[in-house]
C-alpha cells in the first residue's frame, strides 16, 4: 500500500500519494537519448511545456543538459541560455509545478527566481555544497538522487551487492546531510535513479522492490520511461518502448511510487487514472 506522506513546498504542506503525480519531461538539449533535438528551440519547449499540463501532468520537469550514459558536461552559461528563457515564459503560461532539472546552485537559483517550484539533482546534493543554500534560502522540495558517478562514467561497470540496501544507505546518508545542513526533511523526495550507474538486473530489482524504500517515509519519484533497460527485455528503440515503459510504471505505483517522471504524458495520464482507480478498491 502507498504511504501518503507529506511534502512541503514554499511554507504550504502537500499529501503526496493519495493520486499518482506525473511529471512530463522537457529536454531543452541536442543530445538527450531519446529526444535530443525535438524541443532544443525556445519556442518549441515552450509549446511543448504548455502541451504538457494540457496532457495532464502535474509537474513539468526542466533539463538543460543530458544525462545519459558518456554525456559531457556543458558550461553554466550554456545551461543558463538553455532553460531560463523557457522557465521564465512557461511560469505565465502553465498553472502546475515546475521543477529545474540541474546540480549547479547558479542555475537551480536563478532558475527559482524566474518561476521553478523544485529542484531535481541528479547529484543528491554532492557535485555543488551550495546547493543546500539555495534550498534554505528559497525554501523549495528537492529530489535526491541515487547515482553511481557521473553520467560520463556510471555504466562503467557498475557492481553492488545488494543494490537495495546500498541505496537506502545512500539515502539515509543524504537524509542525515540534510538535517545537518538544517533543512527539513520533509522538503525531501527520493530518487533511485533507474539507468544511473544500474545494470539490467539491478534495474529490475528496484523497481520489483520499490516498497522497501517506503521506511525512509519520503515521497518516491520513479524514472522508468522509454530506459534501457526495457529496450534491453523488447530490443527495442526508444521511441518504440512506451508499452514497456508504462508497464513497469504501473507496477511501480503498485510497489509505493509516489510520482512518474515521463515523456508520453497523455498516454501516462491515462494509464495511471486506471490503475489508481482499482487500487483505491484494495481493502487495508
Amino acid at each position: 500500500m502507498r504511504q501518503v506522506v507529506t511534502l512541503k513546498i514554499r511554507g504550504d504542506k502537500l499529501l503526496i500519494g493519495r493520486e499518482t503525480l506525473i511529471m512530463g519531461i522537457l529536454n531543452i538539449t541536442p543530445d538527450s537519448f531519446s529526444d535530443g533535438g525535438k524541443y532544443f528551440e525556445k519556442e518549441k519547449a515552450i509549446e511543448r511545456g504548455i502541451e504538457i499540463e494540457e496532457e495532464g501532468a502535474h509537474i513539468i520537469d526542466v533539463g538543460g543538459e543530458s544525462s545519459r550514459p558518456g554525456a559531457e558536461s556543458i558550461s553554466e552559461e550554456e545551461e543558463r541560455r538553455r532553460v531560463i528563457p523557457v522557465i521564465k515564459e512557461l511560469r505565465k503560461k502553465v498553472k502546475c509545478l515546475i521543477s529545474i532539472d540541474t546540480y549547479k546552485s547558479k542555475i537551480a537559483e536563478e532558475a527559482i527566481e524566474n518561476g521553478a517550484d523544485i529542484l531535481n539533482d541528479i547529484s543528491g546534493l554532492r557535485f555543488d555544497p551550495m546547493m543546500v543554500e539555495v534550498i534554505k534560502k528559497r525554501d523549495v522540495p528537492v529530489i535526491i538522487m541515487h547515482m553511481k558517478g557521473t553520467p560520463k562514467t556510471m555504466q562503467i561497470n557498475p557492481f553492488y551487492k545488494n543494490v537495495i540496501q546500498e541505496i537506502k544507505d545512500f539515502f539515509k546518508e543524504r537524509l542525515d546531510y540534510i538535517v545537518k545542513n538544517d533543512i527539513d526533511p520533509e522538503k525531501v523526495i527520493l530518487d533511485p535513479g533507474i539507468g544511473f550507474g544500474k545494470r539490467q538486473e539491478d534495474n529490475e530489482k528496484i523497481i520489483a522492490n520499490l516498497d522497501k524504500f517506503q521506511e525512509l517515509n519520503r515521497p518516491i519519484l520513479l524514472g522508468i520511461s522509454r530506459k534501457s533497460f526495457i529496450g534491453n527485455i523488447l530490443n527495442l528503440p526508444p521511441e518504440e518502448r512506451l508499452e514497456g515503459s508504462i508497464s513497469s510504471g504501473i507496477i511501480g505505483i503498485f510497489k509505493g511510487a509516489h510520482v512518474l517522471r515521463v515523456h508520453d504524458v497523455k498516454e501516462f495520464s491515462r494509464a495511471v487514472k486506471v490503475a489508481d482507480k482499482i487500487l483505491s478498491q484494495r481493502e487495508s
